[in-house]
């Protein structure tokens, strides 16, 4: 992998001197898989740290019973399962391709080594992780206390981080079936509420996709 392929697909390189930045692209390999491919299934140790290159994967699970839950999803330039590659463990989630998605994988070795001895890549480590716990506490508190239209709202909002997910700029390629999975609703359901949203003007629908007028209201819909 090139220098400039892997600082395409890794915001996060960019801080990287180049021997370390080097030795990161010698440890990646990418693969693509089609819609509802599960990628990675939950209790599985995946020895590598994975990020979206292209493509939409959600982060769930399904319960004995049958019911699924997400805990969220991650659009591409999102990389993730940082924990559990430092604690060398099955994964608690299944990984399941939204869309046609390529993938990134970094072998754990190359993992550690640059968790063990660069400065750079240690300081995306520590950003990273403090941002996905207010992420997830985040999307918690909104799954338990909003209404369908704001808990979208934060849920569509959620995809626009911009540490855990850099370079989205404002426009997101998803679909109302895709909405409805990542924020625990109907697509119908998700539709009505995508409607009142750009009626209120924070968000405009597009085909194939969703533009983001207002993202500080959006973040904070129904407060």
């Amino acid at each position: 992998m090139s220098r400039a392929r892997l600082a395409h697909i890794a915001a996060w390189s960019l801080a990287l001197p180049e021997d370390e930045a080097a030795r990161a692209a010698a440890g990646i390999v990418e693969r693509t898989y089609p819609r509802g491919a599960c990628i990675c299934p939950k209790n599985t140790v995946l020895e590598s740290w994975t990020g979206v290159v292209t493509g939409l994967i959600k982060v769930g699970t399904v319960s004995r019973e049958g019911r699924s839950v997400t805990f969220t999803g991650v659009p591409a330039g999102g990389w993730f399962g940082e924990g559990t590659v430092l604690k060398n463990e099955a994964r608690r989630y299944d990984i399941v391709a939204l869309r046609s998605t390529r993938m990134a994988f970094m072998d754990r070795p190359t993992f550690m080594w640059l968790a063990e001895n660069s400065v750079a890549f240690n300081g995306f480590l520590v950003r990273q992780l403090n941002e996905r716990l207010g992420h997830f506490m985040a999307l918690l508190e909104y799954d338990r206390l909003l209404d369908a239209t704001p808990r979208l709202a934060r849920c569509i909002a959620s995809l626009f981080n911009p540490v855990l997910y850099p370079g989205a700029g404002d426009y997101l390629e998803i679909n109302q079936e895709e909405l409805g999975l990542l924020s625990g609703m109907t697509r119908q359901v998700a539709n009505q509420s995508l409607k009142a949203l750009q009626k209120d003007g924070v968000v405009r629908l597009e085909y194939g996709g969703i533009t983001v007028i207002d993202l500080d209201r959006l973040r904070n819909y129904g407060n």
